[in-house]
């Protein structure tokens, strides 16, 4: 039986970690046991920070939502109007609820109106 060699594996293996490298500083791009380490250390932030993204998102929309409540009325504050959702039975999260205070905010103050309504 002939010997096989294992070089085209081999290389290809090593492309595709120096390819995911591409950006790296220095060796971290070009030689493949420091890229190897680069790459690896560059999933772990990766997968790390997808959860902190929902996390850091959710927290902005909870800010827009304060201060759009806020310039509507001094007096609501931000747990106060979620309370008043929930009791008025408007079903809106706080994605759509930060980007309607920041694009629309007619329409933001006509909700806050009818929060304030329930509450009362």
């Amino acid at each position: 039986m002939s010997r096989v060699k294992s070089g085209v594996v081999t290389h290809a293996r090593h492309r595709k970690i120096v390819k995911a490298a591409k950006g790296h500083y220095g060796a971290r791009s070009r030689n493949f046991r420091t890229a190897t380490q680069s790459v690896d250390k560059a999933m772990q932030y990766a997968t790390r920070d997808r959860k902190n993204r929902k996390r850091t998102f959710r927290a902005l929309w909870i800010q827009r939502i304060n201060a759009g409540v806020r310039m509507i009325d001094q007096s609501l504050t931000y747990s106060k109007f979620i309370y008043g959702l929930s009791k008025s039975g408007i079903e809106v999260d706080r994605k759509v609820l930060a980007d309607l205070a920041v694009n629309a905010p007619d329409v933001f103050k006509s909700i806050v109106f009818k929060v304030k309504d329930s509450i009362k």
